[in-house]
């Protein structure tokens, strides 16, 4: 059996749609879900991303590269495979990612590719087709907590964690969903692409947004939104001016590198002001805050009806914290840190955890001050 592989029972059905990139990771998961005997799909979202420089289409996913390697796959497990047209959807992605900078936020937009994407119109397509599960190559787990019920967890590869990005998927999805890949260390996913002889067996991780593979996000928000920057000034946390700037979208919370100001001792960016265009620069201690709000909170468990004790994550590479999490009206949460963290940065995401368990988890819209909390 597959390690750690917790299959609700769905009427005994066995079909399963599989989002394959081309990477390794989804490429295994077909390997594993048909060697359980599950009748696997794969699907490939076209998105409109290009990449045309040769050098960074491994670091990327979704591709027309990836296409291809994807179908290889396909055909080498023999799985039906389909590419579906996912390019004016992704649209809403980009042009979002471009907005929440201009209003100086700092997004995540492989977040809403999950929510709405892989585990949405993926999923849509699944079910039009007959399917009981949707299927990635995430690294997490789905595990049972204590009443049985399915949750996301994490993976056994803390190093390839990403249960954190996942927090969004519905409670009652949960039940139809694979992660085949989580109960795996990433050297076993690659010795078993290896094994399988798989075209993909050494291609590398992606690593930057499949939509600005040269990682210069400055220039896309800029080329996607032309003509809306706007520029301000920089101020210390006494208000007093230091220096001037294009526009709040170069800047993110807990930023010190591209300040274009010297300074005696390090200066990070601790606030945004995009009604005023201003962005403060302070010390490093200026960064912790006590907690967050956040909004569009989803939650994997019954909605709690107060405080409740939790590890909370704010981002990617955060070592999840002791906190309290609380449920408020309109989706809404409060999350309080036992000890202060910094850069709590507007735009990005809180996932809460019960140990390796997913809470759940929503978008933060502000920093909670110390002297409040």
């Amino acid at each position: 059996m597959l390690p750690s592989l917790f299959v609700p029972e769905v009427a005994m059905a066995r079909r399963v749609v599989l989002a394959m990139s081309g990477g390794v990771d989804s490429s295994v998961a077909a390997h594993l879900l048909k060697r359980e005997g599950f009748e696997v799909i794969g699907l490939f979202m076209r998105t409109g991303a290009h990449v045309d420089q040769p050098e960074r289409r491994a670091k990327t996913c979704c591709s027309a590269s990836d296409a291809i390697d994807a179908q290889a796959v396909a055909d080498r497990l023999d799985i039906p495979f389909f590419a579906l047209d996912f390019e004016s959807d992704f649209g809403r992605i980009m042009d979002d990612f471009a907005d929440e900078y201009l209003a100086g936020r700092t997004p995540n937009p492989c977040v809403l590719c999950n929510v709405w994407l892989k585990f949405g119109k993926l999923w849509a397509y699944g079910k039009q087709v007959g399917a009981d599960f949707v299927a990635t190559g995430h690294h997490a787990r789905i595990l049972p907590d204590d009443e049985g019920n399915p949750r996301i967890g994490r993976a056994v590869d803390a190093g390839k964690d990403q249960s954190y990005v996942l927090f969004g998927l519905r409670r009652e999805l949960l039940p139809h969903v694979l992660l085949p890949v989580g109960g795996y260390s990433k050297a076993e996913i690659r010795a078993l692409a290896r094994e399988l002889a798989l075209p993909v067996h050494d291609k590398q991780d992606s690593q930057e947004i499949c939509f600005i593979p040269d990682d210069d996000y400055l220039r896309f928000v800029r080329q996607r939104r032309p003509g809306a920057s706007e520029p301000g000034r920089i101020v210390d946390e006494e208000g007093r001016e230091v220096g001037r700037h294009e526009g709040i979208e170069a800047f993110t919370i807990g930023q010190r590198r591209g300040l274009g100001i010297a300074f005696g001792e390090p200066r990070y960016v601790v606030g945004i002001e995009p009604s005023t265009q201003t962005v403060t620069v302070g010390r490093r201690e200026a960064l912790e805050k006590a907690g967050l709000e956040a909004s569009r909170f989803n939650w994997q468990v019954e909605t709690p009806g107060g405080p409740i004790r939790c590890l909370a994550q704010i981002r990617a590479r955060h070592r999840a914290v002791p906190a309290v999490v609380e449920p408020r009206e309109g989706g809404r949460a409060i999350v309080r840190f036992e000890e202060p963290q910094p850069a709590v940065t507007p735009g990005q995401i809180v996932t809460v955890y019960q140990g390796d368990l997913v809470l759940g988890g929503g978008w933060i819209e502000r920093p909670i001050e110390p002297d409040v909390a």
